[in-house]
This record gives structure tokens, C-alpha cells and sequence, in this order.
């Protein structure tokens, strides 16, 4: 077969304060940069579905006609000149060209300015231009919303079954697998659906703890027991103000008893207790105290996570709040990256390595009384930004962040760059010098990505709740568009009306 092969990824926090233009999907920030045609193969050392799934149907002696790969950092809406001059290409593919089958490597959390369903709406397109007939098979993030329409348009759709996400590509073999099994057979599968009653914190998501990483080794288990083709799990990204936000359950399979069975086995597996989703999170101050005090006689980091100015769920990286309570409690031999601010950068650079400069640092305006850092800094290390992931994430992904420095202030070192970029992997901080592992504290302006790389070197971990645009417990979002009688968290508060419908 010839498969037409596409590949379009935002995470879209309506609640952000920067949205993602063009430009934004021409750079990649957090992914690489914007490919098309042929360009598309140099992507295939990279952790990226596309690759995964790539590798997997040439294996099978299949073709690709690679036609745009374009992905952004998570943000606010994406601009409709941004969507409707991607999602055009790829459709426009989808008419001219000649194939057998389609694969789209998506997010699932995508809003633009102009609707709510971004991928759906894709879908809906090349559906409308390719017919019922056609097999399209879609990977998505499991911080996907997925909608009705997404299912009902696409014949397979599988998701990502690690958090951090280190089976992206083994994710888009896992799309090509489905695809061929879609097209060698003779009859269609059936999807089963079942959508959770509750937002989940991303933080409660991580695979690499409980309730996470059990619900993913049962939906494993069940794929085999039960001969289902597929199941999937996305707890969804709680920062998108729209109907269908939350979490969902699917499968595919050509026995429809069977897969009815597993995803019901799933869904009692993920919503019973709800309580396993809570999150505890500390306040800055006593982040930084509990974190001197372990970090007094611990031979490795403690880790602090800055989850609330993640540049992979829509925060600038840029606040100042964990900064602030570092300085204030005097704490030694400790890191914090990255803050974003090209101004920063700039003047380090002009005053050059030993420097003493006196800058405005940091700050987001949309953060009430997030101020810039106004000091007096030592410049420590230059860099110009290039490197190469070397963690299990990203690994051998080339980033450009701009003009970076250390800057040091008391027993502080702060990683500035001038691109945003989630701090997810340890050559972040190589980049200007540091050894994250020498050090007594970091402070990561991450979510969970960041563990794939940092727990081997981790004391303890702690998640921190300092004031930034993307709010860690999504009860204390101001929705006004969410699905009725979704509660707001784990057993939390109910928004508006009767629970929601399952699908």
C-alpha cells in the first residue's frame, strides 16, 4: 500500500496567555521544526509517532508519501491562519494525491480561535475528500480530549501509554499495526467508549507512579487477554474550556462483546476510588524549607517541579516565585531553569562571563503580583542555545533556545534562554555549565516530563504550587463552557447542571 502519512500537534490551555501562530509550528519550540515532503524521514531517529510509525509499515513493505509534520509548544489557541494554513495542506494532499490509506499523527487537545475540536475538524475535512472507505488510523497524546467526532471519523485511533511520554514512537507502530489490521480485514472493528465523570490533575498522571502506571499495566493485560485490537486510556488535558474536555476510555476490536467487556473492565479500574487522582501540592516557601532540610544530608538533588509555569501545558516560563523563595530562605547550590527571557540573555552576553549586571528578570504580566527580579547578577557561563537531547523523552532531538546564561545570585544559579522550552532533560543545564546531579536543589519549570530524565538522579520530588498561568487543580479554573456535571476534580466540586453523558 501507498499511506499518506500527516502529522499536526498542539495542547491547547485556553486559559494561557500566549497563543500559537504560524510561526510557532514553523519553529516546533518544544518539537522540531516544521517539515515537509522528504524532510518528514529526517525525523526518523527521533521520539516522534511519525517515526515509529514509519519504521513499522516500510518493515512491512508498505510506502509513505510523507506530506507536513508540524507541531507547537502547548499554549493558548491556536491562531486560525496557523490551523486553517496546516490543515489545508493536509487536506489538499488528501485530494490530489493517490493512496490507500491515511495515518495522522495528532494530539488530541488541539482548540483554535476558531473552533473547539481541532483535530475532529481535520478529520471531518478529509473524510469529506476521501469518502467513507478510506482507513484512517490517528495517535494521539494521552492528554487528549477525544471527542465523538474523532472517533466516529477515524477507524483507529490508539494513544500514548506513558507519562512522561516515552513510547511516542512505539505508539505510532502501534497505529501502523492497527491500520494494517483495518485494512486486511473484511468487515469493520467496533469502538467501545466510556468517558470519566471527572477532570484529573496532570500531575496525578505520571506513569511512573500509582494510580497511573497500574491502570496502564491492566490495560495491557486486558489487550491480550480479551483479543481486543486495541484499548486506550487518555486522561485528558484539564485546561480546556470545552464540552467534551476530560478523560475517556476507548477500544477497537472485531468482537464487539469483547471489547465492550475490556473497557468496561478499564473504565471500573480508572473511576473507582476516585480519590487515587488526588494530588498534594506544596506552597513555594515550604517547597524550598522542606527541600534544605532533606537536601542537608542527601547525597542527591531534590527536585522541585514549577508546575504551575510549564511551558508543556501553556506557561511562558518566565515567573518568578520560586526564585523569590529560594533567595528569601537563603538556600545553596541550587539551580533553576529555565526562565525565558531573551532581554536577559542578551545583556549577559553583551557584558560577557564574570559580569556583574543589574537586570529585571523574568516575570509573566497575566500572573497578578509576578513582578520581574530586579538584582544584581553574576554572569557565570554563556551558550549559544544549540544541543541535543540526551534523556529517554526527546532523545537525539535537536533544540535551539536562543542566546543562553547561568546567572548567579547568593547560592542561586539561574538557566536563562531566550526561546521557551519545558526543562525535561538534563543537557538543559549542561548547556551553561551545570551538573544537575552535583547539585543540592532544582527547581524544574515542569510537570512530569521532567522525571524521564531526573528521577535516577532525584533525592525526592516535590510538586510545587507557585502562582503561573497553567493552574495544577483545574477546580480552581473559571470554566464557563465545560460538559454539565463534570466534577472539577477527583470527588471535587460539580460544574453546573446533570453528570455528563457517556458516549
Amino acid at each position: 500500500m501507498r499511506i499518506l502519512v500527516a502529522g499536526f500537534q498542539h495542547e491547547t490551555n485556553t486559559f494561557a496567555p500566549t497563543v500559537a501562530s504560524y510561526r510557532s509550528f514553523v519553529n516546533g519550540e518544544d518539537f522540531p521544526a516544521m517539515a515537509r515532503g522528504g524532510a518528514i524521514l529526517d525525523l526518523l531517529g527521533v521520539n516522534l509517532p511519525v517515526s515509529g510509525f514509519i519504521h513499522h509499515v516500510r518493515d512491512e513493505g508498505h510506502e509513505v508519501l510523507p506530506v507536513i509534520w508540524a507541531g507547537a509548544g502547548a499554549s493558548a489557541h491556536v491562531t486560525t491562519d496557523a490551523y486553517e494554513r496546516i490543515a489545508g495542506e493536509i487536506v489538499e494532499a488528501a485530494k490530489m494525491a493517490r493512496f490507500d490509506a491515511i495515518y495522522l499523527d495528532l494530539h488530541g487537545a488541539m482548540v483554535a480561535q476558531h473552533l473547539d475540536d481541532g483535530e475532529g475538524e481535520l478529520l471531518a475535512r478529509v473524510r469529506a475528500v476521501v469518502g467513507p472507505r478510506m482507513k484512517i488510523a490517528v495517535s494521539l497524546d494521552s492528554h487528549a480530549n477525544v471527542t465523538r467526532q474523532m472517533l466516529a471519523l477515524a477507524d483507529g485511533v490508539v494513544a500514548y501509554r506513558t507519562y512522561p511520554h516515552v513510547d511516542m514512537a512505539d505508539t505510532g507502530r502501534r497505529a501502523g499495526e492497527l491500520l494494517l489490521a483495518l485494512c486486511a480485514a473484511d468487515r469493520p472493528a467496533h469502538c467501545a467508549v466510556r468517558r470519566l465523570p471527572f477532570l484529573i490533575p496532570v500531575n496525578s498522571m505520571s506513569t511512573m507512579m500509582q494510580p497511573a502506571r497500574g491502570v496502564y499495566d491492566l490495560l495491557e493485560t486486558l489487550e491480550q487477554r480479551d483479543g481486543v485490537l486495541s484499548l486506550s486510556f487518555a486522561p485528558g488535558f484539564p485546561a480546556s474550556d470545552f464540552p467534551e474536555c476530560g478523560p475517556v476510555v476507548w477500544g477497537h476490536g472485531f468482537d464487539a462483546e469483547r471489547t465492550e467487556r475490556a473497557v468496561d473492565a478499564l473504565f471500573d479500574r480508572i473511576a473507582h476510588p476516585e480519590a487515587q487522582w488526588a494530588v498534594r501540592f506544596e506552597t513555594p516557601e515550604a517547597a524550598v524549607a522542606r527541600a534544605m532540610a532533606l537536601a542537608a544530608t542527601a547525597s542527591r538533588p531534590v527536585i522541585l517541579a514549577d508546575t504551575q509555569d510549564n511551558p508543556g501545558v501553556g506557561g511562558d516560563s518566565n515567573t518568578t516565585g520560586l526564585l523569590r523563595a529560594l533567595l528569601a530562605l537563603g538556600a545553596r547550590e541550587a539551580a533553576i531553569g529555565l526562565i525565558c527571557d531573551p532581554a536577559a540573555a542578551a545583556a549577559a552576553h553583551a557584558a560577557g562571563i564574570g559580569a556583574r549586571i543589574d537586570i529585571a528578570l523574568g516575570g509573566c504580566p497575566q500572573v497578578p503580583g509576578d513582578a520581574p527580579l530586579r538584582a544584581r547578577f553574576e554572569v557565570e557561563a554563556l551558550a549559544d542555545g544549540r544541543l541535543v537531547y540526551g534523556g529517554p523523552m526527546f532523545h537525539g532531538k535537536q533544540a535551539e533556545l536562543g542566546p543562553m546564561a547561568c546567572l548567579r545570585i547568593d547560592g542561586v544559579r539561574v538557566v536563562v534562554s531566550s526561546a521557551k522550552a519545558q526543562l525535561l532533560d538534563r543537557n538543559m543545564y549542561r548547556a551553561v555549565g551545570i551538573e544537575p546531579a552535583a547539585m543540592k536543589i532544582l527547581v524544574n519549570k515542569s510537570s512530569v516530563h521532567f522525571r524521564a530524565d531526573f528521577a535516577a538522579i532525584a533525592h525526592e520530588i516535590l510538586v510545587v504550587r507557585a502562582p503561573g498561568p497553567f493552574i495544577a487543580d483545574p477546580a480552581d479554573l473559571p470554566w464557563t463552557r465545560l460538559g454539565p456535571g463534570m466534577r472539577l476534580r477527583p470527588e471535587g466540586p460539580v460544574f453546573g447542571g446533570a453528570p455528563p453523558a457517556q458516549a
